[in-house]
């Protein structure tokens, strides 16, 4: 049965798998965006341009009944951060937000409100096993904590009005289409630059672009997920000198990884003001998906292998 499905930020790197997806399967999309024509092909663009969702009720489109939202829109990492609170501003678009739109797509019919949170909710950090759901959170900066926080509002607001939630907790979300420290890795590995991760063994969760999506319409669309919380992986987890080497190959690039010790790293992060840079590329960041797979039976469609190749595929046509 086909559904009506809201997509908040439907035309950035999620947003857009998660509309495809979603029209393979013949559901109807409506795609939230600022600017227009910017999302994928066949999603029906709903532009709004207000700050963190206000008034986004009496600006509903007349006569559009959604049976699942599945929001990705939120305030991400700031590099030059320059508000005088960065917790303040992370919660008015995380928090207040996302329990605005909630409120708008309940009254419009909505039953089911799928939140894309991430491991940062959790820890930056794993120790010698994989995180959990049911692990104690322990959030550090205000995204993860807004994150949490915005969890913990959605849940309390479902039980109050009868919205089914599902959190859905991802960990580096890699693609065609992938920025930030992704990218920065492979412009290195295309350049031949030698980079010092030869002997980083410790072990970071990363999933696919696709196999997000996909987990994602499962939540909006499988009765077993109401009121859930799931880790999604690719379900294999490399170290960064593993993905570094992967990488390179499918760049048909060489992998000059220099093998430097890890303590040698953190010193060097510290004397250049880069302490969290490393930590984030040597340290261990695991998480446990195994619930997603026993609760609604998922299996990841891609493996790893083809996850990059078509990152590198994409790399290697745009760059």
């Amino acid at each position: 049965m086909s559904l009506q499905v809201l997509v908040t930020g439907a035309n950035g790197f999620v947003g857009k798998a998660v509309s495809r997806a979603l029209l393979q399967r013949g559901d109807g999309v409506v795609g939230v965006v600022r600017r227009a024509q910017t999302a994928a092909e066949g999603v029906r663009e709903w532009l709004l341009d207000t700050e963190d969702f206000e008034g986004i009720e009496p600006r509903w489109p007349v006569g559009f009944s959604c049976d699942a939202v599945i929001h990705l829109a939120a305030r991400v990492h700031v590099m030059r951060e320059t508000v005088a609170d960065p917790l303040v501003a992370y919660r008015a678009t995380n928090v207040e937000g996302a329990l605005r739109v909630a409120a708008a797509a309940r009254r419009a019919g909505a039953r089911r409100f799928v939140f894309v949170s991430s491991v940062k909710a959790m820890a930056e950090a794993s120790t010698g096993r994989p995180i959990g759901e049911t692990d104690t959170p322990a959030p550090v900066d205000p995204y993860g904590i807004s994150k949490l926080e915005a969890e913990r509002a959605l849940f309390d607001y479902g039980r109050a009005s009868g919205l089914e939630i599902v959190v859905a907790r991802p960990p580096l979300v890699y693609g065609p289409g992938v920025r930030a420290n992704f990218l920065q890795l492979m412009n290195a590995l295309a350049r031949g630059i030698p980079l010092p991760l030869g002997a980083v063994t410790a072990r970071r969760s990363l999933v696919f672009v696709d196999n997000l999506a996909d987990a994602l319409v499962h939540c909006a669309t499988d009765p077993r997920a109401a009121g859930e919380t799931f880790h999604v992986t690719d379900g294999r987890d490399l170290s960064v000198a593993e993905l570094a080497r992967a990488l390179a190959t499918q760049l048909h690039a060489p992998a000059r990884l220099v093998p430097v010790p890890a303590g040698v790293l953190r010193v060097a992060g510290r004397l250049t003001g880069r302490s969290a840079q490393i930590d984030r590329l040597i340290g261990e960041l695991r998480l446990d998906s195994s619930h997603i797979r026993e609760r609604l039976g998922w299996v990841p469609p891609y493996t790893v292998e083809h996850g990059l190749l078509e990152t590198a595929a994409w790399y290697r046509a745009t760059h």
